[in-house]
């Protein structure tokens, strides 16, 4: 266990915490880390039956890209010194269905998550994605507050 480790991070304080975590265990246990971001798409069934054309959903969905590349560059920087393998990758869809599926595609054998993300209000009404993911995640899952 943690020699293949994902990391989830979506900007928040909470998933920076959960990337210092993951990276002192990394370096503990002579690991890697494989990073990602996941984007949400806007959609029609997403705004809840808020009419918008396409032009605006293509547009919103664009600009959350370059959040997400932002994010990875942001934590690019923050593991700069970190000595083994690091991956990053951008993910698009719900985050918890991603996340789950990442592990499972790349043979991840932990997940580190922060407890609270950038949801916010949704988060309240649907349920956290660190809640989802240890609930469904196949492999050890650590949530760092």
């Amino acid at each position: 266990m943690f020699k293949k480790i994902l990391v989830p991070i979506d900007g928040s304080e909470t998933s920076w915490r959960a990337l210092e975590e993951a990276q002192l265990l990394a370096e503990k246990f002579d690991g890697e880390l494989h990073i990602i971001n996941v984007i949400q798409p806007y959609n029609n069934a997403a705004l809840l039956a808020v009419p918008l054309d396409q032009a605006t959903i293509t547009q919103g969905n664009s600009e959350l890209e370059k959040i997400g590349d932002k994010v990875l560059t942001i934590a690019k920087e923050k593991v700069a010194g970190f000595k083994g393998k690091v991956d990053f990758a951008l993910e698009v869809g719900h985050p918890s269905e991603r996340i789950i599926s990442f592990a499972k595609k790349d043979n991840c054998d932990s997940i580190v998550i922060g407890s609270r993300g950038l949801s916010g209000i949704a988060e309240f009404f649907l349920g956290s994605v660190s809640s989802k993911v240890s609930q469904y995640a196949t492999v050890p899952v650590l949530i760092v507050k």
